[in-house]
């Protein structure tokens, strides 16, 4: 009875091992998907189409400004710029301006443009998506600052 139980001790440690050798990760690969600590990042992130995309944008007086209808990405993967509707009439966006996001922030449950107006925000000029790249870049071919 012993021999049975050693036998399998010995055949779990291996295999614990084997498992072990198996996972390693060489030297200078990547991994795929994402790290223990990036999938702590996502947990305590948010999503921007369930959490952003399509809700108001208030100023500091907690007057509607706008509909944030999108977010621009950079070549260097931070979140840029905030494309706001200043005017919509049945959902369809009348005037579209870009905002840097370091003009944005979320307070008290709302996305807050600090001292933007209703009329400031129509007076901004247009933003036009034809201008905006349609595809990423390449991480080899973004220059670097």
């Amino acid at each position: 009875m012993k021999a049975k139980w050693a036998l399998a001790l010995a055949t779990a440690s291996l295999m614990g091992i084997a498992c072990q050798q198996a996972n390693a990760q060489v030297a200078g690969a990547q991994t795929l998907g994402v790290t223990v600590e990036e999938s702590v990042l996502i947990v305590n992130g948010w999503s921007v189409k369930k959490g952003l995309l399509g809700k108001p944008v208030y100023n500091d007086e907690g007057q509607k400004v706008g509909i944030l209808h999108d977010i621009i990405i950079s070549p260097d993967n931070s979140a840029s710029f905030a494309v706001v509707a200043a005017h919509q009439f049945l959902g369809v966006s009348q005037h579209d301006v870009a905002v840097p996001m370091s003009q944005l922030d979320y307070t008290s449950g709302k996305l807050v443009w600090a001292g933007a107006t209703r009329d400031a925000v129509k007076a901004t000029p247009k933003f036009e998506y034809s201008h905006v790249r349609a595809t990423p870049v390449a991480r080899k071919d973004f220059g670097h600052h």
